[in-house]
């Protein structure tokens, strides 16, 4: 079988185009290539050399850029808050840390990088813009207006707790309340009254950086017993693992107060951060219940029964990210909630039902799905905010 030759070529090569001559001086010009960043060293030099003493190519080129600014939009120079949690993902997948952070102490250090993320570019001016604090307090919203330092402040006295139960140095020094120290309201009180969130509010960033860095650091070092370490929040503790946890709910909650102050956007913490977060809630809703009772607030228990034993229950349904189901004992913190014994069910975002814990969403508001015993449902969402402080 005889092969076709192949076809030769017989015109000329085809050659890239010189560049366009310039209409007033005749001079080759390549404004177009320069507009698009797409010329050599030499050849850039020469089109800006050209374009100071031609005009008309000046002008030319000037609209070529902004032609390609419009097809090409800036993109923003914010970094991504969660860019220094990926990197670190990324490290450690690839190379395990040789004392790794325990993983319930994930929250804490994940929210905090977040928080800092957002500090570290802000001016003086934007440390002093007002934040307003919110929280319920026996039944009714509760405020005060600090600055942004002033929550800084607000967030190193309160881990200060932490950090003294872990044998480190606590913050407020000499200024530590004589008759309630392991009050977080109190130490609050008694940081701000010190007022050097007012005189240097740029300094406040790092000893509450270090601060954070301290903890982690520590509790790295410390190994797993460490975890179940009492904390005292006043008139009650928390073991270690609940009470970073909480430092990392109030830590995310307070990031969101001052990312409003300055009309940044701030991104609420990764799944399985929230979930822990609502879990802690939610395993603290039979003992804000009771001491709602002790208060006053709240009628008596309808059914008392043994500890360890099955109760009354009121199913907790949190959807979106991080949320889950749980079965919350109504009439004693000893008793245990069950499907079976559910009078009540409610149904709520998982960061709607954070932002009624955090006492930024009043109980009445809450865009709840409700079903059942319209007391225990109430005394629930009251309880949820109950949960909140300064």
């Amino acid at each position: 079988m005889q092969r076709t030759p192949p076809r030769r070529r017989t015109g000329p090569r085809t050659r890239t185009p010189p560049a366009p001559a310039c209409p007033s001086c005749r001079t080759p010009c390549s404004s177009r290539c320069w507009a698009l960043a797409a010329c050599s060293p030499e050849e850039t030099a020469a089109v800006e050399a050209h374009l100071t003493d031609c005009a008309a190519c000046a002008d030319e080129a000037l609209r070529l850029r902004d032609a390609v600014g419009l097809l090409h939009p800036a993109d923003s120079l914010d970094l991504d808050p969660l860019l220094r949690s990926r990197v670190l993902e990324n490290c450690l997948g690839r190379r395990p840390a040789r004392i790794p952070v325990p993983e319930w102490a994930g929250p804490y250090d994940a929210e905090t990088a977040k928080l800092d993320a957002l500090l570290r570019d802000m001016g003086e001016s934007e440390w002093r813009a007002p934040v307003r604090l919110r929280w319920f307090e026996n039944d009714r919203e509760a405020g005060r207006t600090t600055t942004v330092a002033g929550v800084i402040g607000h967030l190193m006295s309160v881990d200060g707790l932490v950090a003294t139960a872990l044998g480190l140095t606590d913050p407020l020094g000499a200024e530590v309340p004589e008759d309630s120290p392991s009050d977080p309201t109190e130490r609050t009180l008694a940081y701000w009254r010190t007022a050097v969130h007012e005189e240097s509010p740029l300094a406040t960033r790092e000893p509450w950086r270090e601060q954070s860095h301290a903890l982690i650091r520590t509790v790295a070092f410390a190994g797993r017993g460490v975890a179940e370490l009492a904390v005292p929040y006043g008139d009650f503790r928390l073991p270690l693992r609940d009470s970073l946890l909480e430092r990392a709910f109030e830590c995310w909650v307070h990031a969101g107060d001052i990312a409003d102050a300055v009309d940044y956007p701030y991104e609420a913490p990764a799944a399985h951060h929230m979930h822990g977060m609502v879990d802690l809630a939610a395993r603290l809703l039979p003992s804000a219940l009771a001491v709602r009772r002790r208060a006053g607030l709240a009628a008596p228990p309808r059914r008392l029964v043994e500890a360890g034993t099955p109760g009354r229950t009121l199913h907790l349904e949190v959807e979106g990210s991080g949320g889950g189901h749980w079965y919350i004992a109504l009439d004693s913190p000893g008793a245990l909630g069950t499907p079976d014994r559910t009078v009540a069910h409610i149904a709520l975002d998982s960061v709607e039902f954070c932002q009624l814990a955090a006492g930024h969403v009043s109980p009445e508001d809450a865009a709840a799905g409700q079903h059942g015993e319209r007391d225990a449902i109430r005394e629930v969402l009251f309880a949820t905010a109950s949960l909140s402080r300064l």
